[in-house]
């Protein structure tokens, strides 16, 4: 489990996320999922959806959003937020990429993906 020091954890290379996918660090705030959109934009959410709190992380990603595996719910990578006429939000957390090295904010969910 990383348990951060300062504000930004590093959490791993960027180039260990594949497009279109994500990868699951654990934090004292419980799993968080960073994913790699086919852009190569990466994101960072709680691994848990807002409706029956799947697993994001082994949901699909496209654009920047990602489908819940369990009922298919759709949740922006951006913001954490479920799309369309569902609501909730997973929590998104600030990340970013320095030196190929992905830093996490694990001081607080914020808002939107940096």
């Amino acid at each position: 489990m990383i348990v951060p020091t300062t504000s930004y954890v590093d959490v791993g290379a960027a180039d260990d996320v594949p497009l279109r996918g994500s990868r699951v660090v654990a934090s004292p705030q419980g799993d968080i999922a960073i994913f790699k959109a086919a852009d190569g934009v990466l994101f960072a959410l709680r691994d848990s959806c807002p409706h029956k709190r799947g697993p994001l992380s082994q949901g699909i990603v496209h654009g920047h959003s990602v489908t819940c595996p369990l009922h298919n719910w759709v949740i922006s990578l951006e913001t954490g937020e479920a799309q369309g006429a569902d609501h909730g939000c997973a929590g998104a957390f600030a990340l970013r990429v320095q030196n190929g090295r992905i830093l996490l904010d694990m001081s607080a969910l914020t808002a939107t993906a940096a």
